[in-house]
């Protein structure tokens, strides 16, 4: 099982903003354009582990600052998508 995160992880953090458009317009969640660029930024380069609780709250609660509080709730709805 832990390939399959490495694999998720690896992607959250080389996603583009057209990559994460697709996958929440995939699962029903709602950011525009400007929204998934800011996000799309925040995360690139960087060594995530959205399975685990505690960096995945950090992580949001970073998202929240840049795109807003609506759009990191919906941005953690997105990662637990990926993490089932």
């Amino acid at each position: 099982m832990k390939i399959f995160e490495n694999i998720i992880n690896h992607k959250v953090s080389t996603i583009t903003t057209e990559e994460l458009l697709k996958y929440a317009k995939q699962f029903q969640i709602s950011i525009n354009q400007t929204q998934a660029k800011q996000i799309a930024n925040y995360l690139r380069g960087k060594q995530v582990n959205i399975f685990q609780d505690s960096e995945r709250s950090k992580i949001i609660k970073e998202i929240a600052k840049i795109a807003g509080p609506d759009t990191a709730r919906e941005v953690n709805k997105l990662f637990m998508q990926f993490t089932k």
